[in-house]
Parts: C-alpha cells; sequence; structure tokens
C-alpha cells in the first residue's frame, strides 16, 4: 500500500480536485440560472401556457434540442475559437466552463420544462378561477409544487458535469480526468488513475447523497 500511495503526487492530486469542483459548480449555477429562464420560457409559451407564441416556443425548442443533441467532446471542439475568444486560452479550468454551461443549461431547461409540465393543471385552474395573475402562478404555484423534480433535476446536472469535466480533462481542462488520463493513463501510472478516479466517484456520491437529502427535505407529498 505504501509504495502504491508513494507513486501519488499529492499536491497535484489536490490541485486536480479543486478543479474539478471549481468547474463543477461554477458551471452547474450558471446553467441552472440560464435554464430555468429557458424552461420557464418554455412552458409559459407553448400551446396551452400562460403565454402562448408558437414562434418564440418553436425557436427556442429547436435550439435547446440541437445543443442537447451534440455530443459534449465535439462541443468542445466546435466552440474552441468562442473559448479564446472568451477567455483568452483554450487551456485551463476556467476554459472549460463555456462549454460546460452550453451544454447543460439546454438539459437543465428541458428538465425544467417536463417539471413544470407535472403541475396539476386542475391547480393552476383553480389560482386562476381565484384571480391570481400569471406572475403569481408561476411564483407562486408553479415553482414550488415542482421544486423537488427541480432539485432532483439540479442533481442529475452536477453529476453528469463531473462527467463531462473529466472528458474535457482529456484536451487539456485540467481536473481530475485531466491528471488521470495525462499522468495516469499515458504514463502508466495506474496509481494516480485509480485514486483520481476514486476521488471523482466520491464527489458524484455527495452530490446525489446532498441532492436526496434536499429533496426529502422539501417534498411534502
Amino acid at each position: 500500500m505504501s509504495k502504491f500511495l508513494s507513486q501519488i503526487d499529492w499536491s497535484a492530486m489536490n490541485e486536480s480536485i479543486q478543479e474539478t469542483l471549481y468547474m463543477t459548480f461554477f458551471s452547474l449555477l450558471i446553467a441552472v440560472l440560464l435554464g430555468f429562464i429557458i424552461g420557464i420560457i418554455l412552458y409559459v409559451t407553448q400551446e396551452d401556457g400562460l403565454y402562448p407564441n408558437k414562434f418564440i416556443n418553436t425557436i427556442l425548442d429547436f435550439i435547446v434540442n440541437l445543443l442537447r443533441a451534440v455530443p459534449f467532446i465535439i462541443l468542445i471542439l466546435i466552440i474552441l475559437p468562442v473559448t479564446k475568444f472568451v477567455v483568452g486560452t483554450m487551456l485551463g479550468a476556467t476554459a472549460a466552463l463555456p462549454a460546460l454551461i452550453i451544454s447543460s443549461a439546454p438539459f437543465y431547461a428541458r428538465m425544467c420544462m417536463i417539471a413544470l409540465n407535472e403541475v396539476d393543471k386542475g391547480t393552476i385552474e383553480a389560482s386562476k378561477a381565484m384571480g391570481a395573475s400569471h406572475f403569481q402562478i408561476i411564483t407562486k404555484v408553479l415553482i414550488p409544487e415542482s421544486k423537488p423534480a427541480l432539485i432532483s433535476s439540479i442533481t442529475v446536472m452536477g453529476i453528469s458535469l463531473v462527467g463531462y469535466t473529466a472528458m474535457a480533462g482529456c484536451i487539456g481542462s485540467g481536473g481530475l480526468g485531466n491528471l488521470a488520463y495525462m499522468y495516469g493513463f499515458v504514463r502508466k501510472n495506474y496509481a494516480i488513475m485509480y485514486t483520481a478516479t476514486f476521488f471523482v466517484l466520491v464527489i458524484v456520491f455527495i452530490i446525489q447523497g446532498i441532492g436526496d437529502y434536499v429533496v426529502r427535505r422539501i417534498d411534502k407529498r
């Protein structure tokens, strides 16, 4: 065991863990905000929504489906010029953020729309009958009723983002994925590769545990 552990550069491992956490949670925060707004717009502009608008709904729906269909590793390569223009470099943890956000925001938007559509239509109609405005229906009925599903979607997306950061690491974004591939697999240092994988799993289990705990606390059904 001591021989196994001696092959690991713990300073690099610690830095890689921090980079993975940075990429995951920063992109998660931005993607949730963007995805939530897009999801709300998709919901209210659908045919039976609060503000039906076929043109806006069709355009947004097409963009969401298009971005969700592009594999993440290909998306990174496609937007490299944009990344370099915005961030100033194509390497490092910060350079991975645009691709992480662009890939995950449409995913969360779709999950939001699904969660909102699961809210009982009778509750919405009853709110209308009592004179609630559309804004009140969104903020007082739709969002509170769909909160458990929205939180669960954040958990799923957070776990997906951990996997995305690992893929981004293979082309130089840093993080545990980069460490496992460049310093573990390529150099045949399996101690680093397995240890980096272990910490990826730990992060995933922590995200899942926090998400499950929050959902249990807020789900009153």
